[in-house]
């Protein structure tokens, strides 16, 4: 389960296995401090992410965006027109295509449940910069889907 959190944040199967690694580290050096009145899974998943954006910061790949990036409204038939003609592989493979910074702020908030104020806190940028990354995030993610949608009809066309 935790690795599969670290591919939706790493560049390839190999730094997500070294995220992985990192966060097991640290879990194991902080066992101790784990208080048993929250669910160990929900524990392990926060110390994964944790590394998996420190390794970001490392790597120096997360894109900065202007503050002044006003937040876009993101398309609302979004679910319905392409998210309903996608199985989850599909849509991870989607996800990952993202540019880093994007994908990052995607998983965050789409995925993992963070607000964009948390968002903003971990990855020492504005809420209105990851409200922003986010929608930019959505929007690509809805071209990206509904181009391969629309190549798929135009081959089922030329087929027939």
């Amino acid at each position: 389960m935790m690795k599969s959190v670290c591919m939706r944040y790493a560049k390839d199967e190999m730094e997500a296995e070294d995220i992985l690694q990192e966060a097991f580290i640290s879990v194991f050096k902080n066992i101790k401090s784990y208080k048993s009145e929250g669910a160990l899974g929900a524990w392990l998943r926060r110390i994964t992410v944790n590394k998996a954006i420190e390794q970001f910061r490392k790597n120096k790949t997360l894109q900065k965006l202007s503050e002044n990036v006003g937040y876009l409204q993101a398309d609302e038939d979004f679910e319905i027109t392409v998210l309903n003609q996608l199985n989850l592989d599909d849509l991870i493979a989607k996800i990952a295509t993202l540019p880093v910074g994007y994908r990052t702020v995607f998983n965050l908030y789409a995925i993992e449940g963070y607000t964009h104020k948390e968002i903003g806190e971990m990855l020492k940028i504005s809420p209105g910069t990851s409200k922003s990354q986010y929608s930019r995030a959505r929007n690509l993610l809805n071209e990206i889907i509904t181009s391969e949608i629309e190549a798929d009809k135009i081959r089922l066309n030329y087929a027939n």
